[in-house]
């Protein structure tokens, strides 16, 4: 073989290896960056999950503080009532 074919056969090799190594490197960042990314996206569905539960849990004070102010009401109004009645008696 001539000196000519054996640099051009080292030569694409070498290329053909750095060519390899590269797409190896990249595929190894690829998929790291998915890792990251799937971790960021478990966070970000359980603070979705975690925000659903609180929705839930304010609608359900709001409904009990509605429900104590109508007792209130209720209870100022007897109140009010029974004052008049008692007023008017006296």
């Amino acid at each position: 073989m001539t000196e000519a074919i054996i640099v051009g056969l080292l030569a694409f090799f070498g290329t053909a290896l750095g060519a390899v190594g590269g797409i190896i490197a990249a595929a190894r960042l690829t998929n790291h960056r998915l890792q990251q990314l799937e971790k960021q996206v478990e966070k970000h569905n359980n603070l979705v999950e975690r925000m659903v539960a609180v929705e839930q849990s304010t609608k359900s004070a709001h409904h009990r503080v509605d429900g104590t102010n109508e007792r209130v009401k209720a209870l100022e109004t007897t109140r009010r009532t029974f004052t008049i009645h008692q007023e008017a008696g006296s």
